[in-house]
């Protein structure tokens, strides 16, 4: 679903990028200091309404401002928007945008950016991914414009005057203001993306800013590129750094000797990099809500059997997998729903009062996996899984063919290495037998991860389907339930215990950030949800 409809030589790039900051009147700030940053994977994209994965967000998170942003302690807070009103229905929503926003370009940011990101996202014809995160947060009519049954202009939003923006619900959405904070939410400036044509978000010059920094050197899937300095930010006397250097390193050595050589001031360590250095006083151990699975193809031959996905689920040691393997402070997950992504009307995190599921058993996944095979008539099977060519996945993926191959005897897999947006593009068009991939946190509420695997969800790769299961989430998101908080709840422990119990996902770990930072950075946050934030970060 993306796609790059030009892509751009280095020199050609450069050109777009000076004619940029000479129209716009940005440019390189001199002030302060540029942090030096890695990353393990390539952006897949910097357009809002289409990006999907975590690296992508977090970038265009330091280029662009929603309504909300997270503090110092992850708290959600109005952002662009200065002042929220909430009807006492919960099912009208006002913001009031801050009069000194503008782009980068100097253009002011109002409230018809919004309305029409949000129109774009849910439009049939962008054939975004993340449209249904417009139905998860309630936003009126925002499922039959998904389905092509109303116009994207019937859509619950609109803006009153050039600053203030009005959000009509469908039903009350107890997560609705943290979701503000999330990308597919972000506004975008109609008439720069209409000039920017099908190149939008593929370079400086066709790409527009209003947060923190801009874009100074960029292309497709670039292994490096630059963000300097808004000078345009209405905020900007609060942006201690004058920019931010993106490097892709995949090779832990790598990555670590350029660290040491004072080429990068943040990186992420995993597995023997992680011991090494546990001890170092610039090393840092955070708790991350990702969580990694062995997603499996349920239209596969084999893998259609209830018993066998059981016993494949059983059959490996998460425990190693987390201690030996990573040894980043990882956490074991016998669950479908992290720890610490959401607390229930009890006051209590979700997992506290939930049961735990798939553990580790070699004797229950032998018996298991025995019944599959009388079941299916056969006496051994073989499966393929796509595996992202990053050092820590690849690691992963042989611990778990070879405990998997050991553990289910007449079992055979095969690792399918390619770049994660290969891996993520054969999985969404479900080319693929079992895929090793994560799921990280949109907003502070199970359904994130539990509505994924409804019939009709775009990230429901491996096609489970049960009407049961998706009755529970609609009723929950927008039946009798959305309304009784505590009955909710209740009803989401059943509905994991469902997908649990029918293994649509095979848990692993939820994954932890070992880093190092320069003992010269300060401010840097790490969230559950919404990754590093860099805007209280002072490079000495």
């Amino acid at each position: 679903m993306k796609r790059w409809t030009k892509l751009f030589t280095p020199l050609t790039a450069l050109v777009m990028s000076l004619a940029f900051f000479m129209l716009t009147g940005q440019k390189l700030s001199a002030a302060g200091k540029a942090l030096n940053v890695m990353i393990d994977v390539e952006v897949a994209s910097l357009d809002p309404q289409i990006a999907t994965d975590g690296t992508s967000f977090e970038v265009i998170r330091q280029l662009v401002d929603g309504l909300y942003g997270l503090d110092a302690d992850g708290m959600y807070r109005p952002n662009i928007a200065k002042s929220v009103e909430k009807s006492p229905d919960g099912l009208k929503y006002t913001f009031k945008l801050a009069d000194e926003a503008v782009w980068s370009n100097g253009t002011p940011v109002t409230a018809h950016d919004f309305v029409f990101a949000w129109r774009r996202l849910v439009d049939p014809k962008t054939a975004s991914e993340y449209n249904f995160i417009m139905e998860t947060a309630g936003v009126k009519n925002a499922q039959a414009i998904t389905k092509g049954e109303l116009a994207p202009t019937e859509l619950g939003v609109k803006a009153l005057d050039d600053k203030t923006l009005e959000v009509v619900l469908d039903v009350p959405v107890p997560y609705f203001e943290s979701l503000m904070f999330f990308p597919p939410f972000f506004p975008v400036n109609e008439k720069f993306y209409n000039e920017a044509g099908g190149n939008f978000g593929t370079s400086a010059a066709t790409y527009l800013s209003n947060g923190m920094f801009v874009l100074s050197e960029y292309e497709p899937a670039a292994t490096s590129f630059k963000l300097v300095k808004n000078e345009k930010y209405y905020k900007k006397d609060k942006v201690a750094l004058s920019g931010i250097n993106y490097q892709v390193i995949k090779d832990s050595q790598q990555a670590v000797l350029s660290y040491q050589n004072g080429d990068i001031d943040v990186m992420t360590l995993h597995g023997e990099q992680a011991e090494q250095f546990v001890d170092d006083p610039e090393f840092i151990k955070v708790q991350r809500g990702y969580l990694w699975y062995i997603s499996p193809n349920l239209k596969t031959k084999g893998l259609d059997n209830l018993n066998i996905r059981k016993a494949m689920a059983q059959a490996f040691d998460k425990k190693a997998v987390v201690e030996i393997i990573l040894k980043d402070g990882s956490l074991v997950a016998d669950y479908n729903v992290p720890v610490r992504l959401a607390i229930g009307p009890d006051g209590k995190d979700f997992r506290e009062t939930s049961p735990t599921y798939n553990s580790y058993d070699v004797a229950a996944a032998k018996k298991n996996w025995e019944a599959g095979l009388k079941e299916l008539g056969v006496k051994e099977l073989k499966f393929s899984m796509v595996v992202e060519d990053t050092e820590s996945a690849q690691n992963v993926a042989q611990f778990l063919q070879e405990q998997l191959q050991t553990n289910l005897p007449g079992l055979t897999i095969t690792l399918e290495v390619m770049p994660k947006k290969n891996r993520l593009l054969r999985m969404q068009n479900g080319e693929y037998e079992l895929g090793l991939t994560r799921w990280g946190p949109d907003y502070a509420d199970p359904m994130t991860y539990l509505d994924m695997w409804i019939t009709d969800s775009p990230y429901n790769y491996g096609k489970y389907s049960n009407p049961a299961y998706d009755a529970m989430i609609v009723d929950a998101k927008k039946g009798k339930l959305a309304t009784d908080i505590n009955a909710r709840w209740e009803e989401l422990k059943k509905a994991e215990k469902i997908s649990a119990d029918d293994v649509v996902i095979m848990p692993i770990y939820q994954n932890s950030d070992a880093a190092l930072v320069k003992s010269n950075i300060k401010g840097m946050a790490y969230h559950l949800m919404g990754g590093r934030v860099y805007k209280d970060v002072v490079k000495e």
